[in-house]
């Protein structure tokens, strides 16, 4: 929540004194320069926001921001931000997650934040793997993916994050990835703009356990032919000349194709103010593998009521028919018991 009264800052004042402590190389560091960088643009102060991670390489993050935050309980990061979005509705309110944290133990916690649209800005840094641990695979592992704990490669089917925040109806759906600062901090502008709960989905690189994993569609000589740039009202094209795009075949599948072959008035406008959320569904499983061409970019962003205003709301209204709360009263009302 920006307030345009708040002090000027700058980088420095969003950094705190501690020693950052992930692996060299780890796309951690992209990823938390770039919330830095973008914190002193929000309009918001240090003292009024909070950092919320659950466990895992992902969640040392709230160390290094000089904010409130907390280095939680596995999985339990949404949770938590839950209760102090709704108890504290003032407060800007951040959920660190990976892959492994937030899908595995910590799944159900993060579909009921979304489905309530509480007011957060969830990031989920996505290395398919499991770092903190050291190396076992994941809920968004792939098939085949031999590590320590699936030597003769992963059975699983993968989950796929953004379809599973879609499903769980999200008002704010988006994918970015550790290669890109500008993209970023634009995509979680956005993100931290939006009123409810907002879901972004990173590409992040581990370089010990899991290294080059997206290099197929991230890397900088294969981003113009495999990244999908999702722009709300314009037609989705990609490509170094734009000469590919996405058009909906008539069995309602997308499908990529050559501009010059099919027309550009055939080509998919995008709609990321779209309330159903098929169309931003069919876009997050419009990749197949990590060596075809991929959406990055906000794929839904809806309004929607949000979670602590509805309960608010709801006390409000109950406080206005039945005046203030009496807790003796209730104590000693018909409802209680002496046990002996």
């Amino acid at each position: 929540m920006s307030d345009t009264n708040v002090r000027i800052t700058t980088k420095k004042d969003w950094t705190s004194d501690q020693e950052v402590r992930w692996c060299p190389g780890c796309g951690d560091y992209g990823i938390l320069q770039a919330i830095q960088m973008l914190m002193p643009d929000l309009g918001v102060a240090p003292e009024n926001t909070v950092f919320i991670s659950g466990i895992g390489c992902s969640s040392r993050l709230p160390y290094y921001m000089n904010t409130y935050g907390m280095h939680s309980i596995h999985g339990r990061a949404p949770a938590i931000a839950t209760g102090l979005a709704v108890a504290r509705p003032d407060l800007d309110v951040w959920v660190i997650t990976g892959d492994g944290d937030g899908l595995s133990i910590g799944g159900n916690h993060l579909i009921h934040a979304l489905r309530r649209n509480v007011n957060l800005t969830i990031l989920m840094f996505n290395n398919r793997i499991y770092g903190l641990t050291k190396g076992q695979y994941s809920p968004t592992s792939e098939i085949g993916k031999v590590t320590k704990s699936t030597p003769f490669g992963s059975l699983d089917h993968p989950f796929n994050p953004l379809a599973v925040a879609l499903g769980a109806e999200a008002s704010f759906v988006a994918r970015t990835h550790d290669l890109d600062r500008q993209h970023m901090m634009e995509t979680f502008r956005a993100a931290h703009d939006h009123r409810g709960a907002s879901f972004v989905e990173i590409y992040q690189n581990c370089n010990v356990f899991n290294d080059g994993q997206f290099d197929g569609v991230t890397k900088r000589n294969v981003r113009e032919e495999m990244m999908i740039d999702l722009v709300h009202g314009q037609p989705i094209r990609f490509g170094v000349d734009g000469q590919r795009g996405v058009i909906m075949k008539p069995d309602g599948q997308l499908g990529i194709v050559e501009v010059a072959e099919v027309g550009e008035d055939r080509l998919l406008v995008h709609d990321a103010a779209r309330h159903d959320p098929s169309l931003a569904f069919a876009l997050a499983r419009l990749s197949y593998d990590d060596h075809s061409p991929t959406p990055f970019g906000v794929f839904r962003s809806v309004e929607r009521t949000e979670y602590a205003s509805a309960v608010s709301a709801q006390v409000a209204a109950a406080s206005e028919r039945s005046g203030p709360g009496d807790l003796a009263a209730l104590l000693r009302s018909n409802g209680t018991w002496t046990v002996d």
